[in-house]
């Protein structure tokens, strides 16, 4: 049996589907630059808001580059399972540290 994939494997509309959806975030990525530094210029209530906002766009601007270009959005349950591990683990570390606050007997 020959393994090699030939050019029929592929149909050109299933690739033409994956180059508009990349087409698509990049032209997303670079409107999320665009409103980042739009942004920039807006004077926000206080330095934290800025922060907060510049965090939500590339917060929006990571979510879409995991999810598309690293194919991440394919691969769902393994993400998950690594995701709700991590959420445990760091409840777990937050835990340990209210614990510490709360210690009376070194203060």
């Amino acid at each position: 049996m020959n393994n090699e994939h030939s050019a029929d494997d592929h149909p050109h509309h299933d690739i033409s589907k994956h180059v508009r959806r990349y087409m698509g975030v990049f032209l997303a990525l670079l409107l999320g630059t665009v409103v980042t530094v739009a942004a920039s210029y807006i004077p926000f209530k206080s330095n934290e808001v800025n922060i907060a906002v510049a965090l939500a766009i590339a917060t929006v601007k990571a979510t879409l580059v995991a999810a598309i270009f690293m194919h991440l959005s394919a691969e769902r349950w393994t993400i998950y399972r690594f995701l709700i591990i991590t959420v445990v683990f760091a409840i777990g570390l937050f835990s340990l540290t209210a614990l510490a606050f709360s210690d009376h007997i070194h203060r």
